[in-house]
């Protein structure tokens, strides 16, 4: 995919984030309910979107901005605060990572995906990592809202894909077109 698309798309899923995000927020505050105060995002790895103005956008306007780290192979990622005055360190696979510090529980999780279907199903790097971490976040308390952010170009129309029984399915995938299969719910 070109630069230039690269950049377009990202700004159009950052729009859509920007705005779901405050539609949820101001509903929950409106409704009585806890407003989801932070977001667990990801540092772009090669051709992933990247949400950087984003996140900044969030942490300057008070929302904890949370990256993952990896701290031990085979286990569930845990989540670290991050602003953009941070000083970031190579951390494994050569992502940088923010300063351990003492990890948080994210309300939302933006989940970097090269693959999924219509049904929010997602296909990542081999690794499990975000499996894990989302199966153990679901299982350790109320769950957080998962979107799994892609280029239109990852979707699987494959009738015969079958997701592996440990793939943990997203509430929603965004890409430059849109959500599928819509705009999470609010928890």
């Amino acid at each position: 995919m070109p630069a230039d698309e690269r950049r377009r798309g990202a700004l159009l899923m950052r729009g859509r984030l920007f705005t779901w995000l405050g539609v949820n927020r101001d509903a929950a505050v409106s409704e009585g309910r806890q407003a989801p105060r932070s977001v667990a995002a990801f540092w772009p790895m090669e051709d992933e979107p990247d949400l950087r103005p984003l996140l900044s956008q969030w942490a300057d306007a008070g929302i904890t901005v949370l990256l993952p780290v990896i701290e031990e192979t085979r286990a569930p990622l845990r989540f670290h605060p991050w602003t953009p005055d941070t000083p970031m360190r190579p951390g494994a696979y050569g992502i940088p990572v923010p300063p351990l510090g003492t990890p948080a529980r994210p309300d939302v999780v933006l989940v970097p995906t090269l693959g999924y279907t219509r049904q929010a199903d997602r296909l990542g790097y081999g690794g499990g990592y975000y499996d894990r971490t989302l199966a153990a976040l679901r299982e350790s308390g109320p769950s957080p809202v998962t979107i799994g952010i892609a280029w239109t170009e990852g979707r699987i129309d494959d009738p015969d894909y079958q997701a592996a029984p440990h793939d943990v399915r997203l509430d929603a995938i965004l890409t430059p077109a849109g959500w599928l299969p819509a705009a999470p719910a609010p928890r």
